[in-house]
């Protein structure tokens, strides 16, 4: 059996007041990809802040190789930051900058190499998305599909062990959504990284994932496999399958 490569703890998280992580418990494993599902509000995006490090938690311990990164200073982040790419829910591409200078830009913050390798490495990962040669185009030249890919070529820059996706579907049409699952499960192989997806979106889940894990009230209600999934007896794991398939 592989090794966790992160393991979560009694987290807890709040917001002026209002809590939303409420004793998370996951264990991940090396190479794996789990999804994690829940309605909106309940919690899935701050669990991949937690884990990159981007906020802190009220309460618990976050590992990642082993290594509990809550007490971490800034500094102390770093080397745990190149350990992992994002890609955020609204591409968060940065408008000033052409789509090659996106995917550059976490290669020239972690290290320091020529410019010929800087540039060789940003038209290697947009080929690995499918974007060969869009290296000098805006993001307001782009469509939604395409500002995602990018996304994606920024987030895997720097060769990271694990890839957090956070909602990678949202706001695509059936044939984009289908692409970036395809980028997902081919990323996950080719790398061999560690991947997390947090969605609601069930039929994309399924699509991508070895495991998944159902965030409710704050708690993992339940963790296990697609099949595991569907002959699940739990309330809360019934219900929300039962929504999605009404949706």
């Amino acid at each position: 059996m592989k090794k966790p490569i992160i393991e979560i703890k009694n987290l807890y998280k709040s917001y002026n007041g209002l809590q939303v992580l409420q004793g998370v418990d996951l264990g991940i494993k090396r190479g794996e990809t789990i999804t994690i599902l829940g309605g909106s509000g309940t919690g899935k995006s701050v669990l991949l802040k937690l884990i990159s490090g981007l906020e802190k938690p009220d309460q618990g311990t976050i590992r990642i190789d082993a290594r509990d990164i809550v007490p971490l200073k800034e500094d102390q982040l770093v080397p745990i930051r190149r350990k992992i790419g994002m890609l955020f829910q609204g591409s968060a591409l940065f408008d000033s900058l052409s789509a090659g200078e996106n995917v550059a830009y976490p290669i020239r913050e972690h290290f320091r190499l020529p410019e010929g390798e800087i540039q060789r490495i940003v038209r290697e990962k947009l080929r690995m998305v499918g974007l060969e040669g869009i290296e000098e185009k805006m993001p307001a030249e782009l469509s939604g599909g395409m500002k995602k890919r990018v996304g994606l070529a920024r987030a895997i820059a720097i060769d990271p062990e694990i890839i957090l996706y956070d909602e990678p579907t949202t706001g695509l049409d059936p044939a984009n959504t289908q692409r970036i699952n395809q980028l997902i499960v081919e990323l996950q192989k080719v790398l061999n990284v560690t991947s997390i997806v947090v969605t609601h979106d069930l039929d994309s889940a399924y699509a991508v994932t070895d495991r998944l894990a159902l965030l409710y009230r704050g708690r993992i209600a339940m963790k296990g496999t697609k099949k595991e999934f569907e002959a699940s007896h739990i309330q809360e794991v019934r219900d929300f399958i039962a929504k999605k398939i009404v949706e």
